[in-house]
């Protein structure tokens, strides 16, 4: 039994919960796995079981219940600073920070007009003025990050800073999302989605989500 436990959500639909996992992964710990199945008459309670908040993805160690992917992200930075989830430099980790806040607490057009659903395909779907400006805002925010910060990182893998760090796990599901609804990119988003998906925990994470029983209607678009 590992030290660490993980409660998530379906892999399909539930992008907090890959913020998490991904961190995790990236934070180089072993953790059991408890995916809790959304949107069923038993999900809340199955998930205040192990959740103060009743929401995923939560991690659970030594007695302690860490919920919030920011959270977690900060807890492991904490327990695992080889890892470095968050940039060296103070610059940088201030960025990152700053990105990975504002992801948190917006692009609320976004998420709710394109909600993640990795293993459909939507061309064109949920589109409006509003999410096409939240998806300029973002990809703006990479493009700038990758010019500053990652040709200062002693090794450049495509990530935003270099490195796969948090801030990358916080933007993790809009690069599905922009897949799925096959948004229009620019060549460096391009190249920034496309480090990502390769990025070999995310590519673990959807191939289970392409394999999942579940499916959740509200999810699928007509």
């Amino acid at each position: 039994m590992a030290d660490f436990t993980l409660v998530i959500g379906n892999k399909n639909y539930s992008s907090w919960s890959l913020r998490g996992w991904l961190m995790a992964k990236a934070a180089g710990i072993e953790f059991d796995e408890i995916v809790v199945p959304l949107d069923l008459p038993e999900t809340q309670s199955t998930i205040r079981k192990h959740s103060p908040s009743g929401r995923v993805p939560v991690l659970l160690h030594r007695g302690l219940a860490v919920w919030e992917s920011l959270a977690i992200g900060e807890y492991l930075n904490d327990l695992k600073p080889e890892a470095v989830l968050w940039p060296a430099a103070v610059a940088a980790r201030a960025h990152a920070r700053s990105l990975s806040t504002e992801m948190h607490a917006g692009f609320l057009e976004l998420r709710n007009n394109m909600p993640m659903n990795i293993r459909a395909s939507y061309p064109g779907k949920g589109m409006t003025p509003a999410v096409r400006g939240e998806i300029e805002r973002i990809t703006s925010m990479w493009r700038d990050c990758r010019k500053r910060f990652a040709g200062a990182a002693p090794k450049d893998d495509g990530f935003l800073f270099g490195h796969f760090t948090a801030a990358d796990a916080m933007y993790a599901p809009v690069v599905t999302r922009l897949k799925t609804y096959a948004v229009q990119m620019d060549s460096d988003t391009d190249a920034y989605c496309k480090a990502v998906l390769a990025y070999p925990p995310m590519k673990e994470w959807v191939d289970a989500a392409k394999n999942e029983p579940w499916l959740i209607e509200s999810y699928e678009m007509k």
